[in-house]
């Protein structure tokens, strides 16, 4: 399997990510042309990770976006559902835990994770809403959700260069530097099919979560979302 078709069946986008996953960090640093140290940040600083709390960071992959939240103290899960990107991360970062699990279907207790996030991931799930249920029923009352998404630049200009990009360059430069450069294609098409900022807000109020909020992240072309779980 190279690549995931945008119905986004289960098994298609694991073996995609399967597939990717030696080589996952570094592609997706030089293709976001070193933007994701940035989005990382922001991330980081919306969780607010404090020693003692209990992080679910999904879609983690090999579990370069979980570390901040370990580094500042807290009791991390890396979950994803790419046995390949879990096995990457857990001989480069042994230190944390790992653990395989569908968004939709979460293998964790009700209300034990004071925040749940998830970074480049919720694009990928079948159900959207379904996998924001989940994130809800995980998380405890008064506990926080971050989604860090692909969204929808708010500059004509500017959404005009990067749709050329995604669908020109994007795969062109992937050929260079990635393992599986149709999985890249599959990233470009996901990326035009998703949702915007408020059509995801609006999303993530139906999962029911509240106070939910957004920011745009490099023009628009990312967007933080933020919301809670009432108490």
């Amino acid at each position: 399997m190279s690549r995931a078709s945008l119905d986004k069946q289960p098994h298609e986008v694991a073996a995609m990510f399967d597939g990717v996953a030696e080589r996952y960090d570094l592609t997706n640093d030089v293709l976001a042309l070193g933007q994701t140290r940035l989005w990382r940040r922001a991330v980081r600083q919306a969780v607010d990770a404090k020693p003692g709390q209990r992080v679910l960071d999904l879609a983690a992959g090999t579990g370069t976006s979980t570390q901040p939240f370990h580094a500042a103290g807290a009791d991390t899960v890396s979950c994803d559902f790419s046995l390949g990107m879990l096995q990457v991360g857990k001989r480069r970062l042994p230190h944390l835990t790992f653990a395989a699990g569908d968004a939709t279907r979460l293998p964790f207790r009700d209300g034990v994770f004071d925040a749940v996030t998830i970074s480049f991931g919720l694009r990928n799930v079948q159900d959207t809403e379904r996998a924001l249920s989940e994130m809800l029923r995980v998380t405890k009352p008064g506990g926080r959700l971050v989604v860090c998404e692909f969204s929808r630049p708010t500059i004509a200009p500017l959404r005009t260069v990067y749709i050329e990009y995604l669908m020109k360059a994007l795969p062109a430069v992937a050929t260079k530097v990635s393992s599986n450069p149709d999985a890249y294609v599959y990233l470009a098409e996901s990326i035009r099919a998703w949702p915007d900022q408020r059509e995801l807000a609006s999303v993530i109020g139906k999962a029911g979560w509240r106070r939910v909020a957004h920011r745009n992240l490099t023009g628009g072309i990312v967007a933080l979302h933020r919301a809670y779980k009432e108490d």
